[in-house]
């Protein structure tokens, strides 16, 4: 694996654009796209690419909450305290279908790896899984006593991690539906949570100004960090597994070496709180928004590898670790294949046959496609139905005249 680049994180781009504060942000896998919700009910999709046009897309009755990209980038959740959750394909038209999906706001949207099932969560207490298409309601996951702020699926999608305002972690099996395991170690509400890259273990974010991260497989405390002054909003892991960068109320990011459980660097870009912050998908980048209305972009510089390396050698975090000091180091089992190095990984025999590249990215295209057609249909059902029931309702008014101007 590339050594670490020396320098430090350094803010690339700045974009303005919503009205109110910004609640979430997300890149596309191609990181072409970075889509962001606010206060001010807007979606924004910002383009990467110099002097392109940011998109502003409409259609929440409020404040929007949450945004993820599905894993082809070709559609996009959200989901707003209107109680509804939007799937949009993110182009100029801005086209979406909608789902009222709870019964009280939306504080969470995910997309699963295999993008077929989206997970969402709410302050009515309660966890729901959907499928994507059509956006299906398959089951909910109902053990949690308060508002749930946030909801994963593992990076396999056999697990569901979620965090609430009980003070409660709960990790969930998905084929089961049942619950696997409460961590109960936050003082107050937990606001976010998320997996290791590598699946093996979850960090989490709470107003008590912590971030932990458990072992899912032992549900042993690995890392405990109380470096912000504030409540801890958001969080995202580097691609790599290597570091994980918070967002506070403080109004700095953290990047913390999780190899070394040790803060690496303090970001001051924000005025007042920073809300919420995500890693791109290959970790060049991450971007940062606040209750300054301002979406920042940052470049990370501190780990520039290529992205294919990055995937080979996640490893989860080695060691137990305070903000005051390193407690005795932890036996955390490293799983076949995670812990070896790059050249240990590309000199193993493929065991099977791997298809021509040309091959694989026309299957990724028709993919993507079927994903766009199946959204775009889903798209024309509604306004059918929106037609039919205005037909009707114009019949009705109709009839109603009628009757009126029968003597």
């Amino acid at each position: 694996m590339a050594a670490p680049c020396s320098e430090d994180p350094s803010l690339e781009r700045h974009f303005k654009g919503h009205r109110d504060a910004v609640t979430c942000v997300d890149f596309s896998v191609n990181m072409k796209q970075l889509a962001s919700g606010s206060m001010d009910s807007c979606l924004m999709i910002w383009h990467m690419k110099p002097q392109s046009r940011a998109y502003r897309f409409t259609g929440h009755k409020d404040a929007i909450t949450c945004v993820n990209f599905s894993p082809s980038g070709h559609l996009l959740a959200s989901g707003s305290r209107d109680k509804t959750v939007r799937i949009w394909v993110p182009n100029v038209k801005g086209e979406s279908t909608v789902f009222r999906a709870h019964s009280a706001t939306v504080r969470s949207v995910h997309f699963c790896s295999d993008g077929q099932s989206l997970v969402t969560a709410s302050d009515d207490k309660i966890v729901k899984v959907w499928s994507t298409h059509r956006q299906r309601f398959l089951f909910s996951l109902n053990q949690h006593i308060n508002w749930v702020r946030c909801a994963k699926f593992s990076p396999d999608g056999r697990l569901i991690v979620s965090a609430s305002d009980d003070k409660t972690v709960k990790l969930w099996d998905k084929t089961s539906r049942e619950c696997v395991y409460s961590y109960c170690e936050h003082g107050s509400f937990v606001t976010y949570v998320d997996f290791h890259p590598s699946g093996t273990c979850i960090a989490a974010a709470g107003m008590d100004n912590t971030v932990k991260v458990w072992d899912v497989r032992t549900h042993r405390l690995l890392q405990h960090y109380q470096l912000h002054s504030a409540a801890v909003n958001a969080l995202s892991f580097h691609p790599s597994g290597n570091y994980l960068i918070t967002a506070s109320s403080d109004s700095t990011l953290k990047i913390l070496d999780l190899m070394e459980g040790r803060l690496l660097y303090t970001l001051h870009g924000h005025q007042g709180p920073a809300t919420t912050v995500a890693f791109s998908r290959t970790g060049e980048y991450f971007a940062s928004g606040g209750s300054d209305e301002q979406v920042m972009v940052w470049k990370s510089n501190f780990d520039n590898v290529d992205y294919g390396e990055v995937i080979k050698v996640q490893r989860p975090p080695a060691t137990l670790a305070t903000s005051t000091g390193n407690l005795p180091e932890v036996d955390f089992p490293i799983p076949p294949g995670k812990g070896r190095s790059l050249e240990s990984v590309q000199s193993q025999p493929q065991e099977s046959i791997s298809m021509p590249q040309t091959l694989t990215s026309t299957l990724e295209h028709i993919v993507s496609q079927l994903d766009v057609l199946t959204q775009t249909v889903s798209i024309l059902e509604q306004r059918l139905t929106l037609t039919e029931d205005k037909l009707k309702q114009c019949l009705e008014n109709q009839q109603l005249i009628m009757q009126r101007a029968t003597p």
